[in-house]
């Protein structure tokens, strides 16, 4: 039977801790827990240690963000033999078959780097929005047939079941994004090498956060997470990735400009000058993460 890891980035989790573990407790297929917090200031810890004595627990004394957060739960799966890890959000859960069908599909078709559920949306009801746009289907009522993997260009990381072999090939989370952005760059490097992700269709996991009215602040976030993860991309040539990332932003940061929309176009600014600083680092990491090598972990 595959040794699956699931590996759960926590930060003030007391809110889903019983349907989140709950939910691994009780699937068919079974798997080690990890959770890596974040420094949470609730009652996480305290819960953890006391009711879920099963779990292992490591208290990070600072915010460390997703990415470099789940690479250390990544590192431990390499070091201590686990053939997958299973990357599960903390305000999200699954069901009983869903880590069985994950594993028995990958193990079928090696193609896929990644592999998912379907994601619902917390009332498992309808399906998560952007999942739903990711996989272009309309509603819960459009999802294919049969247990087969669905192809699509990205799902995001909220259920991700990762063999170790494309943990040893494409490495881990890239250190240039500290949170928000990291599956996007992990699934640009999982493409250029060879890898597929998709969902199965069978089976599902329940992702429990709304979808509020976006702030200035927080588009600006999005866009410059957007156009950093282009610059990153080593899909594209050096001369292309500059082109998407750094002056994609300039021509957003001048139409702007021209409409008289000095807000916007200040934040831009503020935007590419922050992209041109990261260069040095990005050219690193775009020649480390085209080899065949467990990077950052």
């Amino acid at each position: 039977m595959m040794k699956i890891l699931t590996i759960i980035v926590s930060y003030n989790f007391e809110k889903w801790i019983e349907r989140c573990l709950g939910s691994l407790n009780a699937s068919s297929h079974p798997t080690d827990i990890i959770v890596i917090d974040n420094c949470s200031n609730d009652r996480t810890v305290e819960i953890i240690k006391t009711q879920y004595t099963h779990v292992r627990l490591i208290e990070n004394h600072a915010n460390l963000g997703f990415g470099k957060a789940n690479n250390i739960g990544m590192q431990l799966a390499l070091q201590e033999g686990y053939d997958a890890v299973f990357l599960l959000n903390q305000d999200a859960w699954i069901g009983s078959d869903t880590l069985a069908t994950l594993a028995e599909q990958s193990v079928k078709h090696p193609e896929f780097g990644i592999l998912s559920p379907v994601h619902l949306n917390g009332s498992g009801e309808e399906l998560d929005k952007g999942f739903a746009s990711y996989a272009q289907l309309a509603s819960i009522n459009n999802l294919p047939h049969g247990h087969e993997p669905i192809s699509c260009l990205f799902i995001n990381a909220a259920f991700w079941f990762i063999p170790v072999s494309t943990l040893q090939r494409t490495g881990g989370f890239s250190p240039l994004f500290y949170h928000y952005g990291e599956d996007k760059d992990y699934v640009n490097r999982l493409h250029f090498h060879q890898y597929k992700i998709g969902y199965i269709p069978t089976v599902y996991g329940c992702h429990d956060r709304e979808f509020r009215k976006v702030s200035f602040e927080g588009f600006l976030r999005a866009e410059r997470v957007y156009l950093l993860s282009e610059y990153a991309n080593i899909n594209y040539r050096f001369t292309q990735a500059f082109a998407y990332g750094i002056l994609a932003g300039i021509k957003k940061l001048t139409i702007a400009f021209l409409k008289g929309n000095i807000k916007y176009a200040k934040g831009y600014a503020s935007t590419v000058f922050s992209l041109l600083k990261q260069s040095k680092a990005v050219i690193q990491v775009r020649k480390q993460t085209k080899q065949i090598h467990a990077s950052y972990l």
